[in-house]
């Protein structure tokens, strides 16, 4: 039987998604046991060849000599830690001008208006505006070295990329402000750094800045400069305190008119100062250098040359925040490469259709997001039949991920997966998460529906923002990869937790060229970061697996002790949590006074109510949060996933209060990378957390 004939059979006239095949599924169809067979039948015979990893899988990194039991990746061959990939790319200048090069002053950043295509800026015209602007700010007072601080406050756009890039060609330092940091930490950050001159994207940002000067609290401000228009009565408040307001082209046209001649940076200058958002006190300020940066994504391209090579017809999605180093380490991979990056619109519930327009083909993600996208594919399979037969097919794509194949033009994809390909636009080929731990459920099963590459990452921005990721051709889940080429890792003794690196656990410890230079203005803190020998201490609590890969196991920071003097680590036990079904988000808390633990828990609206269907619950989703027996029944499923997740009793929550609004960047209880906020959730929960100990003693 041929493919277009099975599919003839069992796609009906009708399919237009998952949700819509599911509809129209028939049992008859089902157990049409001769389709079944022809599909059996063409999966074994047109199977393709699987890929050959990088290195043996079985052993992924080895002990470096000498070094304490220290470990680095045997990708590469070389003893020789990696600090660049391409000659003529040492610096995140040098980066660019190969990618312009390369091009051929192809399209290079992308941007689109409501319900309209993108439209593209060249890497000329980027090149050309970046160099206007680089000596239009060299005529505001501002020096070609790397002493010199640029504040950058925007969203993410075209113009942030043209801001960062004029900094690199005069060897200037660009200082990411968050939208989401909160008025405290700018005023924090400007000071810090000393920055007179900050970008802006809109004109509420330069109001919001002149309040502080007006107020006295950054009297170093001189010049802002906004990307849009604005209103000729803002410049004149700006110069009643002492503060020149021009629009990003009025600066572009001075350099035009009075060009200097590029300044670039050598390796070891500094390109970012990354103040990273924290959950507590002050930011602090990560020096990283141009090449930190290089040496980072070099590692990257290493590990993944034998199976992805970018070139100039890559495209990226860009929406997570370029404040963080995360998308400017994907970012500086395309750029390098002569490839495209489309910016989504500014409102993250219009991405899918941002992707349908840019057809992307390396999409970056939180973990988060791929959970919403599993749990969202999984509540379209609201029957056991349907959920058997999601199953079904979902096992048949994941054995040819772990043979090796990767692909999403097999039969499953043509009867399943085709319409959640398509809903990222439908030429995805690499998807890379970071920035916490990600479920192995939903990888896996993500791996097989997207038919792309999906690695895992783990680092921190005081390493640039990797330092293991997955090994090509290792597509089991569970762990983060093993070391990237241009770093060594170790693991150190946490004694107060019972780890020990003669067991192979402990703290996790990085070397190499991809680790920052310390905090700006704070030796403390960058002795507690970095020591003697130059190994940064990371704060999470990592295992080595017998393949050579490491497993985060824990987090040292945030742990306490209970009453009862047992040490609790409250991330590990919401990673654990946060795979109930009906939940979206979760905190546990707990303190040296209490026995036991309490939780916040914040059920997903689009899951929750059918869950509480099949426990025999009705009622809207605000009902469901305020019923008693309903709470019950989460808490249950939080201990049953406890138990099956192996912790002990006195780390499974006692109590638990439901709240019915999302933790967000918005409300200051998530950090920009979606990290908790732990004591502005203790805070803002103190009275529920009072209520929930008075009640359970």
């Amino acid at each position: 039987m041929q493919t277009q004939e099975i599919l003839r059979m069992l796609r009906l006239p009708e399919l237009g998604d998952l949700g819509q095949f599911f509809r129209s599924l028939s049992a008859t169809t089902l157990v049409s046991m001769g389709a079944l067979a022809a599909i059996l039948a063409y999966w074994f015979t047109h199977r393709p060849k699987a890929l050959q990893p990088p290195c043996d899988l079985l052993k992924q990194s080895e002990e470096v000599e000498g070094s304490a039991g220290a470990r680095r990746s045997v990708i590469g061959g070389s003893p020789q830690l990696l600090t660049h990939y391409y000659d003529d790319a040492r610096t995140m200048y040098q980066v660019f001008r190969r990618g312009l090069s390369i091009s051929g002053s192809g399209p290079c950043l992308g941007f689109r208006k409501p319900k309209q295509p993108y439209q593209w800026l060249s890497y000329q015209e980027v090149a050309d505006r970046a160099e206007f602007l680089g000596s239009g700010l060299l005529q505001h007072n501002c020096k070609a070295s790397s002493d010199q601080f640029i504040g950058v406050f925007a969203q993410n756009r075209p113009e942030w990329i043209i801001a960062e890039l004029a900094c690199y060609t005069y060897s200037m330092v660009v200082v990411p402000l968050y939208d989401t940091l909160g008025p405290g930490a700018i005023r924090y950050i400007i000071n810090t750094a000393d920055i007179s001159t900050v970008i802006v994207d809109k004109p509420p940002k330069a109001v919001l800045l002149l309040e502080h000067v007006e107020k006295k609290e950054i009297p170093g401000l001189k010049l802002i400069i906004i990307m849009e228009p604005f209103e000729e009565a803002l410049r004149e408040r700006g110069q009643e305190c002492g503060v020149l307001l021009k629009s990003m082209q009025a600066v572009e046209d001075c350099g035009q008119a009075n060009y200097h001649a590029p300044v670039p940076p050598k390796p070891d200058d500094l390109s970012i100062v990354c103040f990273t958002s924290g959950t507590t006190g002050n930011p602090k300020g990560a020096m990283l250098t141009h090449g930190n940066v290089v040496a980072d994504f070099s590692g990257f391209l290493k590990v993944t040359e034998s199976q992805w090579a970018p070139t100039c017809a890559d495209v990226h999605i860009s929406y997570l925040p370029l404040a963080h180093m995360f998308e400017r380490m994907v970012q500086s991979v395309v750029y390098c490469h002569g490839g495209r990056v489309g910016f989504f619109q500014g409102d993250i519930r219009l991405l899918s259709d941002d992707m349908k327009a840019l057809c992307p083909t390396i999409f970056p993600v939180v973990p988060r997001l791929l959970n919403r996208m599993y749990d969202k594919i999984f509540s379209q399979a609201n029957t056991p039949l349907k959920r058997w037969v999601l199953e079904f097919v979902a096992k048949r794509k994941q054995a040819e991920v772990r043979s090796g194949i990767i692909r999403n033009d097999s039969i499953w994809d043509e009867l399943f997966f085709n319409k959640i390909q398509a809903s990222l636009g439908g030429c995805v080929r690499m998807i890379v998460t970071g920035a916490a731990p990600a479920s192995p459920t939903v990888l896996g099963f993500l791996r097989a529906a997207l038919g792309c590459q999906v690695y895992e990452g783990y680092g921190q921005t005081e390493c640039t923002a990797g330092c293991t990721f997955t090994t090509p051709g290792d597509w089991t889940s569970g762990h983060v990869g093993a070391p990237l080429p241009c770093n060594h890792i170790k693991l150190v003794d946490v004694e107060e937790l019972n780890y020990w690196a003669k067991n192979g656990e402990g703290e996790i410890c990085v070397r190499g060229p991809n680790v920052f230079k310390g905090y700006l203005k704070d030796t403390e803190k960058t002795k507690e970061a970095l020591d003697r020998d130059g190994w940064l201490h990371t704060g999470d609590i990592g295992r080595w697996l017998p393949a050579g890969t490491l497993k985060i196991i824990d987090r040292k920071k945030h742990i306490f002790k209970l009453a009862q003097g047992e040490y609790v680590a409250p991330e590990k036990i919401e990673n654990i949590y946060i795979r109930s079904e009906p939940v979206a988000q979760m905190y546990v808390h707990g303190d040296s006074l209490k026995a036991f633990l309490v939780g916040i828990v914040v059920p997903d609206p689009e899951i929750m109510p059918a869950w509480a269907q099949k426990k025999g619950f009705e009622g809207t989703y605000e009902e469901l949060c305020a019923n008693k027996d309903m709470k019950k029944a989460i808490l249950d499923d939080l201990v049953r996933l406890g138990n099956a997740g192996g912790l002990h009793s006195f780390e499974q929550v006692k109590a638990i209060h439901i709240h019915s609004d999302m933790f967000s960047v918005q409300n200051g209880l998530l950090t920009p990378t979606l990290k908790a906020k732990r004591p502005q959730l203790r805070e803002y929960f103190k009275t529920q957390i009072e209520e929930l100990y008075s009640i359970s003693i």
